[in-house]
């Protein structure tokens, strides 16, 4: 079926329910259909509690339990809702949950989601402080778009901290990921999905097939996704790259611009040269269209930049090239197996292999003094007769011929785990159950990258040239300097033929090879001790030996200097080699204090405690308290207390150089006339220094870098966890559930990349470590400006963050119409506040609760655990749905929420160029945006006779688009690609066959 004719049949479906909306996401869903067994298990209980009941393992904690509803707050997402929603990507699914907000990357980032990755983080804190897991086991991508969706039996999200039970990086909480087993028979899967506009193609093939006896059982499958890429140019919202300027005494204005880099140049004016352009206020020059450059005075204009003003601009308009979606084709198979070798031993395996291409795309490369790039006053093309570079007169191109910059990555996901469990009595009866495994993570990476140019070439190609007798212009001096191999060209006509042959011939790809792993060696241990008059008190212990170890090999055209270039100019790095142990062992004891009395129905208290210790900086012990009590049956308290950490990972640690283009909003050494500041090293101090970087807001050159790179000590980040909360399941009413919990947590001496803004602020606050980090030009034209800045990885600022969670889950009675289940999920943001260096000077409190961050925030630090980029922190965000089934049919109805949020800030303390406004000039002025509602829609079929089920569905019914932030907000489609949908309307099927 074509495209066109496929999206008319849904459309027709869809006319015979008049006033729909968009489906709610899963995470409802997922709560209504997993509270159908919570309930099952209560029953169970009521009626016969003579009845021995399989205890389990629940998210959140290491002792096994018949009840369900423990201290732990879960969200449970369970098969019945994987396969009903229509998301791209597993990792779709789950970034939709309300606890997971802030700086996510998804296959919408077009500049960090070109690998097809996705990443998950619970409290806008980063995926960094979130662990992820399958089947409570150490996950290493933790990309959760490399899990086969037919793989999966559910999937739980701990929204709390739990470092006591699983050690390092479960912060804000655990995703845990449980995979089928026993499956018996076969199944095949299809799917087809498209956009309203015709693109975003997705298609994806499963096959699943498994084998269950007493004895043991075995579960296999291949599964296949690709899905079409989206330029962002193809969208009314991401075609141009629209900034918003301004000044405190006019209103703020917006123009279609971008970049300063065009194909036109930006060059700057020799003071030789400032009287041919009386009242240049940008200082710059652009070539005429058509122009050679070669003549001063006809070839150029003024360079207009349009910082705010109407009429025309010479920016460059690079985000019609972007992707609002990125290409990826993904393939998998997996393998999960049990065998009984007694009745008392069990051995399993589960293997996992996945391989993912995708890509990503940008504007072409810049050529121009802020990447190495050198135009020699000798050269024969350069009619201005002085220098150009560093250090000299600054320029920039943007070299259009070489095309757009790519970058293809291929990705290896490897994923293994193995053992022996088993189970024995010891006195009274008491059962225990233990387990010796090993678990083995590999991923490897390979990125190439093409559109780049050599600039040593280049520099080589813009050195001293001249004219020769024969009418050919060579490299060198003179007739007896002639550089052999080197043709001059053009850099001030990018459009010469000459100029292109020339760059297309010192275009090269790049190669960059990343390889990380991982091995677990554990045994664990659990059971009870004895009966206490309110049951058993119970105890979880255990061992493991971890390792990490990173290794990433760079082509030496990307290899970074300390100018924060390198040879093809774009891109540059540096290779990793690096590694760590580390030796862990916990305890946990579950003791039922109390039961069966008036308002004491039950009352229970588990303690935890996880010692470990890291082979690069010591030891650390992580404990925690829990509390349950149950007043009456249908009402429990909970309560939770812990402390929580996380350790610099290899690359925190032993990341080599890498380039960064920042932008700061202020620099100290403005106006600088002298007093010692050793932040103004080389500034003359004569008054008449400004930062040109914040004056035109162009990038500066930076290097990022691990903490050994930069001779900066690191240690973890520790804090502590709070969750208290109620929920209540009236016998009354059979089928309602109904939580809330208030959550809190604290983190200090956060692992960061210390940003650009931070350092400078910190040096001339006194802060003397950051100052070496700073190099400034000595000497000529640009003296004192930033010729590069370190930006190191270290432990610096302090978060604070806290809300409540809400959840409502009910099955009502069956009608003669249907079965119906209602479910909510919600969570209020009620403070998120960073303090970036608290108790030093130079150090800032921002308060993000209700808030939109740029790019520019991450000068200041934010968006903890992703060193900088697009943040949203709404107050609210929330999802509901409403699910019906009626014999073979079921349909639902899910709407998820992003509540109204500010761009901006009121009070001028808040420095509002972090928060979004892109011109620090602008301190106390914001914008208000509404509140977003996403609807999405499904409908099943079960043809019983043949075995098959036929699903399809639309997302965003309303084809509600994305709210303009601005280019220089963000350089992801002038939106927040993390948290909005930037597709559209988006129409799927699925036909499922079982056999």
């Amino acid at each position: 079926m074509r495209h066109m004719q496929l999206r008319q049949a849904i459309r027709r479906a869809l006319g015979v329910m008049p006033g729909y909306a968009r489906p709610f996401g899963v995470a409802s869903l997922a709560a209504a259909a997993g509270f159908g067994a919570m309930a099952t298990a209560h029953a169970q209980n009521a009626a016969d509690d003579s009845q021995k009941l399989e205890t389990i393992t629940v998210t959140g904690s290491n002792i096994r339990r018949v009840d369900i509803e423990t201290s732990n707050p879960v969200v449970t997402i369970d098969r019945a809702a994987i396969e009903k929603t229509g998301k791209l990507t597993l990792g779709d699914l789950v970034q939709q949950l309300p606890a997971v907000t802030g700086p996510n990357t998804n296959p919408q980032v077009n500049n960090s989601g070109g690998s097809g990755f996705s990443s998950i983080g619970l409290r806008g804190l980063g995926s960094p402080r979130t662990l992820v897991l399958i089947n409570g086991h150490r996950y290493l991508s933790g990309d959760p778009n490399a899990i086969p969706a037919n793989m999966i039996e559910r999937i739980e999200v701990l929204t709390d901290g739990a470092s006591s039970v699983y050690g390092s990086d479960a912060i804000a909480g655990v995703v845990n990921f449980i995979l089928r087993n026993d499956y018996q028979g076969a199944e095949f899967s299809a799917d087809y999905g498209i956009s309203d506009h015709d693109d975003g193609t997705s298609k994806g093939y499963s096959f699943t097939f498994g084998q269950s006896s007493d004895k043991g059982s075995i579960m296999a499958g291949v599964n296949y996704k690709k899905i079409d890429g989206v330029l962002s140019g193809h969208r009314e919202f991401s075609k141009n790259s629209v900034s918003r300027l301004g000044s405190t005494s006019s209103p703020i204005g917006t123009f279609v611009g971008g970049s300063t880099s065009s194909p036109f140049g930006h060059v700057q004016i020799p003071s030789a040269f400032a009287d041919l352009f009386p009242g240049c206020a940008s200082g710059y020059l652009a070539r005429n269209p058509g122009a050679s450059g070669m003549n001063i005075a006809t070839d150029y204009h003024c360079y207009r930049n349009n910082a705010g003003a109407a009429g025309p601009s010479d920016k460059y308009n690079y985000a019609t090239v972007n992707l609002v979606m990125t290409p990826q084709e993904r393939s998998g198979l997996f393998l999960n197996g049990n065998y009984k070798l007694t009745d008392n031993v069990e051995a399993y395996l589960s293997v996992m292999h996945n391989k993912t291409s995708a890509s990503f795309q940008l504007a072409p490369a810049v050529y121009g003094s802020p990447y190495g790039s050198v135009i020699s006053a000798d050269s024969y093309y350069n009619p201005f007769g002085v220098d150009f570079g560093a250090g000299a007169n600054a320029f920039t191109a943007r070299l259009a011929s070489l095309g757009n910059r790519r970058a293809s990555n291929g990705t290896a996901n490897d994923q293994l785990s193995t053992g022996f469990k088993g189970s024995f009595s010891i006195w009274n009866d008491q059962q225990w159950n233990w387990e010796v495994g090993f678990d083995y993570g590999h991923v490897h990476l390979s990125t190439t990258t093409y559109g780049l140019p050599n600039m040593a070439v280049l520099n080589q190609a813009t050195g001293p040239s001249f004219l020769g007798t024969d009418g050919i212009v060579h490299c060198g001096t003179g007739p007896d300097d002639i550089i052999e191999g080197c043709t001059p060209f053009n850099p001030f006509n990018m459009d010469d033929p000459n100029s292109i042959a020339v760059l297309k011939s010192a275009a090269s790809p790049g190669v960059n090879n990343f390889m990380s792993k991982e091995t677990v060696k554990r045994i664990d241990l659990n059971g009870g001790l004895f009966e206490l008059p309110a049951g058993t008190m119970q105890l979880a212990v255990g061992y493991n030996y971890r390792t990490e170890y990173t290794h990433s090999n760079v082509d030496t055209g990307l290899i970074v200097d300390f100018n924060g270039n390198c040879t093809l100019g774009s891109q540059c790095g540096s290779a990793l080699q690096g590694g760590y142990n580390v030796k862990e062992a916990y305890a946990e004891l579950f003791v039922p204090i109390v039961k069966d009395l008036p308002f004491l129905h039950a009352l229970n208290l588990t303690v935890g405690d996880r010692w470990s210790k890291y082979s690069t900086f010591g030891s650390t012990n992580n404990t925690k308290i829990a509390l349950e009590y149950r007043p009456i049956e249908d009402l429990l308290l909970r309560g939770t207390v812990s402390k929580v950490f996380r350790a610099p990972t290899v690359t925190n640690i032993f990341g080599g150089a890498g380039s960064d283009a920042p932008k700061i909003s202020r620099d100290p050494c403005d106006g600088y006339t002298g007093g010692g500041n050793p932040a103004c090293v080389n500034v003359p101090t004569d008054g008449s220094f400004r930062n040109q970087n914040v004056a035109q807001a162009v990038q500066l050159n930076a290097i990022l870098s691990g903490a050994a790179f930069a001779g900066f000590p690191i240690g973890p980040e520790k804090g502590q966890s709070f969750d208290f909360g109620v929920v209540y399941d009236p016998h009354w009413l059979e089928g309602l559930s109904v939580s809330a919990d208030l959550w809190r947590l604290y983190l200090n001496d956060n692992i960061t990349t210390v940003r650009a803004q931070s350092v400078i602020d910190l040096c001339a606050a006194g802060q003397t470590a950051y100052c070496p980090l700073i190099r400034r030009y000595a000497s000529g034209p640009n003296q004192g400006q930033i010729q590069t800045l370190i930006e190191p990885t270290g432990n610096l600022g302090r978060v604070d963050v806290g809300g409540v969670d809400f959840a409502l889950n009910y099955r009502l009675p069956e009608f003669s119409f249907g079965r119906f289940n209602v479910g909510l999920n919600a969570t209020y943001l009620k403070n998120y506040d960073l303090q970036t260096a608290p108790g030093l000077e130079g150090g800032s409190t921002y308060n993000y609760a209700g808030h939109f961050m740029n790019y520019g925030s991450a000068q200041a630090g934010a968006c903890p655990g992703a060193g900088g980029g697009v943040c949203l922190f709404p107050r609210w965000r929330a999802q509901s749905s409403v699910g019906w089934q009626m014999g073979p049919f079921d349909a639902s109805w899910a709407m998820r929420y992003i509540h109204r949020f500010r761009m901006g800030s009121a009070s001028p303390s808040q420095d509002t160029h972090p928060y979004g406004t892109g011109n620090p000039s602008l301190d106390g002025l914001y914008t208000d945006y509404g509140s977003t509602v996403y609807h999405d829609i499904q409908f099943g079929y079960n043809l019983e006779s043949l075995n098959t089920r036929f699903d399809v569905g639309v997302n965003n019914v309303g084809d509600k688009q994305p709210p303009f932030l601005y280019a220089n907000n963000t350089l992801n489609a002038n939106t927040d690609p993390s948290d909005f949908d930037l597709m559209g309307r988006y129409y799927w099927g699925r036909i499922t066959v079982k056999f």
